[in-house]
C-alpha cells in the first residue's frame, strides 16, 4: 500500500477552485493524537470545538462543521470510525455523530504501517502541509494539532520508548493567547479575523525542544514577527520584564526603528492580573542561550543620530 500516494490524493470536495482542507485538517489532528498515543481514539463528542477552532483558523472563510470530513475520510481508506454499537459511521450529521459515541482513528493498516516504519509519519505530515498549505503556517498548525514535526521526520532519538516521551499541550496557544488577552506582549498588535486572532503566536521562553514546559510561566503571546525576533536571538526579557534589544541587530530604515529598536526597555504588556509572569528561571535561559550579546540602553536614553 502506498500510504504517500493515498494521502496525496485525498478526495475533497471542489467547486470554481474554493479551497477545501478539512480532511486534510482533520487528518494532521489525528496524526498530532496518533504521536501522543498510538491506540487512543478520537471521540468526535469530545473533539468537536477543537476541530471547529482549526476550520475556523485555517480553513475557508465560509462556515463549515468538522463532521464533514470526520464522517467522509472513511472513504479514503485512512481513517476508520466506530460508534457504541460497532463499526461504522452513523453518517456526516452532527448529532448522530454526538449521540452515537462516534470514535475516529486511524485505519488499521495505516497503524500498522506506522509502527513499522515510525519515519512514515514525518513524510506524511509533509505531504499534507505541503499541498494543502503555505509554509508560513507549517510551524503554527503543527503546533495547533500537537504534533512535534522534527520528531516525525528523525524518529525517536536513541530508540528512545515513544509512549513515555513528551507530548506537547495542544492548548498552549489559547492558554498563553487568553492569559495576555490577545495582544503581543512586546507591542501590543492585536489583529483578529472576524472572530480569530490572527498574526499571534504563543512563544516559548526556555524553548519546548530545551524542556520548556506548556505553562503560562514560560510562554508569551508575541506578533508573528516579535516571535521570530525573539527566538533569533535579537530581543529578548531583562530582570525587570522590560524588553531587551541586542546591540549587534542593525536597523536602519524607519521601520526597524519603530518595530524593533523602540522596544529597548520597554515593559512587557501583561499578563493579566492573577496570572504569573514569565518565571525567573526560564527568562533567565533565554538570556544564556538565545539573547545574542549586549542589551542596548532603553531607547529613551540612546543617543540621537
Amino acid at each position: 500500500m502506498d500510504w504517500l500516494d493515498r494521502v496525496a490524493k485525498l478526495r475533497r470536495w471542489t467547486n470554481n477552485d474554493v479551497r477545501a482542507p478539512h480532511k486534510p485538517l482533520l487528518l494532521l489532528y489525528a496524526f498530532g493524537s496518533y504521536q501522543q498515543d498510538a491506540r487512543g481514539g478520537l471521540r468526535y463528542s469530545a473533539i468537536e470545538e477543537e476541530l471547529k477552532r482549526l476550520l475556523a483558523e485555517y480553513g475557508p472563510p465560509h462556515p463549515t462543521t468538522p463532521a464533514y470530513p470526520f464522517h467522509h475520510l472513511v472513504s479514503d481508506g485512512v481513517w476508520e470510525v466506530r460508534t457504541d454499537d460497532g463499526a461504522g459511521s452513523p453518517g456526516s450529521g452532527v448529532r448522530a455523530l454526538r449521540s452515537s459515541g462516534a470514535t475516529g482513528r486511524l485505519a488499521p493498516g495505516l497503524r500498522a504501517a506506522l509502527d513499522e516504519e515510525p519515519l512514515l509519519l514525518g513524510r506524511l505530515v509533509r505531504v499534507l502541509l505541503d499541498t494543502h498549505f503555505p509554509s508560513s503556517l507549517h510551524g503554527e498548525l503543527c503546533a495547533a494539532v500537537g504534533l512535534d514535526l522534527e520528531l516525525a521526520e528523525k524518529g525517536p532519538v536513541n530508540g528512545a520508548d515513544p509512549a513515555v516521551r513528551r507530548q506537547r499541550d495542544r492548548r498552549m496557544r489559547d492558554l498563553i493567547l487568553t492569559a495576555y488577552e490577545f495582544q503581543c506582549a512586546f507591542c501590543g498588535y492585536d489583529g483578529t479575523l472576524g472572530a480569530t486572532a490572527v498574526g499571534l503566536e504563543a512563544a516559548h521562553v526556555r524553548w519546548w525542544s530545551h524542556d520548556g514546559p506548556d505553562e503560562v510561566d514560560n510562554g508569551l503571546c508575541l506578533c508573528s514577527l516579535h516571535h521570530k525576533l525573539f527566538d533569533k536571538g535579537v530581543l529578548g526579557l531583562g530582570e525587570d520584564h522590560r524588553i531587551l534589544v541586542s546591540q549587534r541587530f542593525v536597523g536602519r530604515s524607519e521601520a526597524s526603528r519603530q518595530h524593533v529598536l523602540a522596544l529597548a526597555g520597554r515593559p512587557v504588556i501583561g499578563p493579566q492580573r492573577g496570572l504569573p509572569p514569565v518565571a525567573a528561571h526560564h527568562r533567565r535561559w533565554h538570556e544564556r542561550q538565545v539573547f545574542h550579546g549586549t542589551a542596548r540602553p532603553p531607547a529613551d536614553l540612546e543617543p540621537v543620530g
